[in-house]
Protein backbone atom coordinates (compact mmCIF):
# COMPACT_ATOMS: atom_id res chain seq x y z
CA UNK A 1 0.00 0.00 0.00
CA UNK A 2 2.88 2.39 0.77
CA UNK A 3 4.25 1.98 -2.75
CA UNK A 4 0.91 3.05 -4.22
CA UNK A 5 0.66 6.09 -1.93
CA UNK A 6 4.24 7.15 -2.72
CA UNK A 7 3.61 6.79 -6.46
CA UNK A 8 0.53 9.04 -6.27
CA UNK A 9 2.24 11.61 -4.03
CA UNK A 10 5.22 12.09 -6.37
CA UNK A 11 2.88 13.65 -8.96
CA UNK A 12 1.64 16.28 -6.49
CA UNK A 13 4.83 17.15 -4.61
CA UNK A 14 6.22 20.66 -4.94
CA UNK A 15 10.02 20.74 -4.98
CA UNK A 16 10.52 24.54 -4.76
CA UNK A 17 10.13 24.88 -0.97
CA UNK A 18 13.48 25.30 0.79
CA UNK A 19 14.42 23.36 3.91
CA UNK A 20 12.85 25.12 6.88
CA UNK A 21 13.01 24.30 10.58
CA UNK A 22 11.26 25.65 13.68
CA UNK A 23 12.77 28.97 14.73
CA UNK A 24 13.43 30.13 11.16
CA UNK A 25 12.05 33.50 10.08
CA UNK A 26 10.33 33.02 6.72
CA UNK A 27 8.39 35.05 4.18
CA UNK A 28 5.58 33.02 2.58
CA UNK A 29 4.15 34.55 -0.60
CA UNK A 30 0.51 33.50 -0.79
CA UNK A 31 -1.75 33.79 -3.84
CA UNK A 32 -4.94 35.64 -2.87
CA UNK A 33 -8.00 35.71 -5.15
CA UNK A 34 -10.16 38.83 -4.95
CA UNK A 35 -13.56 39.41 -6.51
CA UNK A 36 -15.91 37.14 -8.41
CA UNK A 37 -16.75 36.38 -12.03
CA UNK A 38 -15.05 38.65 -14.55
CA UNK A 39 -13.70 40.94 -11.80
CA UNK A 40 -11.69 38.08 -10.38
CA UNK A 41 -8.10 39.18 -9.68
CA UNK A 42 -5.19 37.27 -8.24
CA UNK A 43 -2.40 38.92 -6.29
CA UNK A 44 0.49 37.78 -4.11
CA UNK A 45 0.45 38.70 -0.43
CA UNK A 46 3.54 38.12 1.76
CA UNK A 47 3.19 36.67 5.27
CA UNK A 48 6.37 37.04 7.31
CA UNK A 49 6.97 35.42 10.68
CA UNK A 50 8.63 32.68 12.72
CA UNK A 51 8.02 28.98 12.06
CA UNK A 52 6.70 27.59 15.35
CA UNK A 53 5.97 24.03 14.24
CA UNK A 54 6.23 21.52 11.41
CA UNK A 55 3.96 18.48 11.39
CA UNK A 56 3.07 15.51 9.22
CA UNK A 57 4.75 13.71 6.36
CA UNK A 58 4.24 13.38 2.62
CA UNK A 59 1.43 15.44 1.11
CA UNK A 60 -0.11 16.09 4.53
CA UNK A 61 2.99 17.91 5.81
CA UNK A 62 2.40 21.48 7.00
CA UNK A 63 4.09 24.29 8.89
CA UNK A 64 2.75 27.03 11.15
CA UNK A 65 4.04 30.61 10.93
CA UNK A 66 3.42 33.19 13.66
CA UNK A 67 3.81 36.94 13.33
CA UNK A 68 2.93 39.92 15.48
CA UNK A 69 0.32 41.97 13.65
CA UNK A 70 -1.22 45.36 14.27
CA UNK A 71 -1.80 46.38 17.91
CA UNK A 72 0.60 43.60 19.02
CA UNK A 73 -1.89 40.88 18.19
CA UNK A 74 -0.34 37.52 17.34
CA UNK A 75 -1.43 35.99 14.03
CA UNK A 76 -0.76 32.35 13.14
CA UNK A 77 -1.30 30.70 9.77
CA UNK A 78 -0.94 27.06 8.84
CA UNK A 79 0.46 26.37 5.38
CA UNK A 80 0.49 22.93 3.72
CA UNK A 81 3.92 22.37 2.11
CA UNK A 82 2.41 21.28 -1.21
CA UNK A 83 -0.42 23.83 -1.45
CA UNK A 84 -1.06 25.47 -4.83
CA UNK A 85 -1.85 28.75 -3.02
CA UNK A 86 1.81 29.15 -1.94
CA UNK A 87 3.81 30.85 -4.67
CA UNK A 88 7.17 30.84 -2.84
CA UNK A 89 8.86 30.57 0.56
CA UNK A 90 11.98 32.56 1.46
CA UNK A 91 14.10 31.87 4.55
CA UNK A 92 15.14 35.27 5.92
CA UNK A 93 16.94 34.10 9.10
CA UNK A 94 17.85 30.67 10.41
CA UNK A 95 16.96 30.32 14.07
CA UNK A 96 18.78 28.22 16.65
CA UNK A 97 16.25 26.66 19.03
CA UNK A 98 16.18 23.60 21.29
CA UNK A 99 12.54 22.67 20.80
CA UNK A 100 10.59 21.14 17.94
CA UNK A 101 7.41 23.05 18.81
CA UNK A 102 7.77 26.68 19.88
CA UNK A 103 4.38 27.13 21.56
CA UNK A 104 5.98 29.22 24.31
CA UNK A 105 6.25 32.10 21.80
CA UNK A 106 2.48 32.56 22.13
CA UNK A 107 2.96 33.84 25.68
CA UNK A 108 5.89 36.17 24.92
CA UNK A 109 4.94 39.84 24.87
CA UNK A 110 6.82 42.23 22.62
CA UNK A 111 9.78 41.37 20.43
CA UNK A 112 11.07 37.82 20.19
CA UNK A 113 14.81 37.26 20.11
CA UNK A 114 16.02 33.94 18.70
CA UNK A 115 19.72 33.17 18.25
CA UNK A 116 20.90 32.80 14.69
CA UNK A 117 22.09 29.41 13.39
CA UNK A 118 25.29 29.34 11.36
CA UNK A 119 25.20 26.61 8.69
Amino acid sequence: MDKIINAVETNYKKEEIPEIRPGDTVRVNVKVVEGEGQRKRERIQPFEGIVIKIRGAGLGRSFTVRKIGADRVGVERIFPFHSPSISSVEVLKKGKVRRAKLYYLRDVKGKIKIKERKD
